[in-house]
């Protein structure tokens, strides 16, 4: 049972789909970090100093500043400007992804085909369709000259 879990873990979609897990999760928190320290300040900024991650309600109904005084009492909270934070994060890491499979996709894409290599020619005299390799034509019994052949 040992051998076949060392084959199953050691084949390559597995370890392919580890690696992406990791990278996954590492592009995870730089996104994160990028909408966190990056994006929603300049952001708050605008909407007139809005600090994203203390915009909340307290379910007590007391007035508290910040998301961590409402925790400190034991006030439940309904945290909408983390959740605008994580929304934003959701649809940038979909966004990359999006980019990153649209550029896969273009570099698989098979190069298109070449047209197909003829089968047939015409007889110079009669001018009917008749196979390439032909030496006489079927149609008016005239001997094919090699020159004329591949014409």
């Amino acid at each position: 049972m040992l051998r076949e879990f060392k084959e199953f873990a050691m084949r390559g979609s597995v370890v392919d789909l580890a690696v992406g897990l990791i990278i996954g999760v590492a592009f995870g928190k730089i996104v994160t970090s990028f909408v966190n320290d990056i994006l929603m300040p300049p952001i708050g900024l605008l909407a007139g100093r809005v600090n994203f991650e203390n915009l909340f309600v307290a379910l007590s109904g007391s007035g508290y500043k910040t998301v961590a005084e409402a925790k400190e009492a034991g006030v439940p909270t309904i945290n909408y400007g983390l959740f605008l934070n994580t929304v934003l994060d959701f649809v940038l890491v979909a966004f990359a992804v999006f980019l990153l499979v649209r550029w896969i996709n273009r570099m698989r894409r098979q190069p298109e085909a070449a047209p197909a290599a003829p089968t047939s020619k015409n007889c110079p005299y009669c001018l009917s369709s008749i196979p390439l390799q032909a030496s006489r034509c079927p149609q008016c019994t005239s001997q094919l000259e090699a020159d004329r052949a591949h014409a």
